[in-house]
């Protein structure tokens, strides 16, 4: 039996309109009651993890910001941090200015917007100077986002002419031009040795776990660094095909409860 199942949030765990069945929430409580742990492994910040890790009722571990974070919510512990360069930050910055594009960094316990479109509290604005800020504080993870699809792609070179960070996830549609353009194009840009695999081996180092011994559940590119180091893979069916690629098997599509469906075949 495996020890730990790492899923991702959205266009995994969740359907299109952002909602968890509750299928798979049972299906979540049955997998834990067996001692399995379950750990959502998103590109989000802490806090927006933490609310659907308790949502589903997976276990009070989360990793964030694309592997940036290791965060144990119930103990307000963080197990691990791998924070940007703060020169590369302070240049992303300039870039999302330029085209006057939202920019959110994320640090450990909330999100810092150059422009707030949230107003329930997930986001607080910037008010010094970005130099003074970074300065300040260590950033997880920067992301640059839009509703403009052109302006977005329009800065993809000057991002990765950035030393020392990457791309960790895009919009599907950046990558694919078939896929809808719905919600926000946007880059995730991290840490270059920030990942989903990189923090899952050392989750697992830390628990003692075998990575022989667990699954990842994925939908997009950046969900392919943990399919290489776990023990099986499975990509939703929702999944482009670079992804399935590097999965052990495909389930059903997010729409069709795709977690849900693997997770009851592994009880059986």
């Amino acid at each position: 039996m495996y020890k730990a199942i790492f899923i991702d949030i959205d266009g995994t765990l969740r359907d299109d309109n952002e909602n968890i069945s509750e299928r798979t929430i049972k299906a979540i409580k049955n997998i834990t009651q067996k001692g399995i742990l379950v750990v959502l492994c998103s590109g989000r910040p802490i806090k927006y993890t933490e609310n659907i890790s308790r949502e589903c009722r997976a276990s009070n571990y989360i990793i964030t910001s694309n592997g940036g974070s290791i965060y144990n919510y119930e103990n307000n512990e963080t197990l691990y941090i791998n924070k940007m360069d703060k020169k590369a930050v302070i240049e992303l910055y300039k870039i999302a200015q330029k085209v006057n594009a939202r920019f959110i960094m994320d640090i450990a316990d909330s999100r810092i917007v150059n422009r707030l479109k949230h107003l329930d509290g997930s986001e607080i604005e910037l008010e010094i100077s970005v130099e003074e800020f970074v300065n300040q504080n260590d950033i997880i993870q920067c992301v640059i986002a839009d509703s403009d699809f052109e302006k977005i792609k329009s800065i993809k070179g000057k991002i990765e002419k950035v030393k020392n960070v990457e791309i960790k996830n895009q919009h599907k549609n950046l990558i694919d031009e078939t896929a809808p353009r719905k919600g926000s194009a946007y880059y995730d840009v991290a840490a270059i040795e920030s990942n989903k695999g990189n923090a899952i081996k050392k989750f697992c180092k830390m628990l003692n776990i075998d990575l022989k011994d667990v699954v990842a559940i994925g939908d997009s590119i950046n969900d392919i660094p943990m399919f290489k180091v776990v023990g099986h893979s499975v990509a939703m069916g929702n999944a482009n095909d670079k992804v399935k690629e590097y999965a052990n098997e495909v389930t059903e599509s997010n729409e069709d409860d795709g977690v849900a469906v693997f997770l009851e075949k592994l009880l059986n």
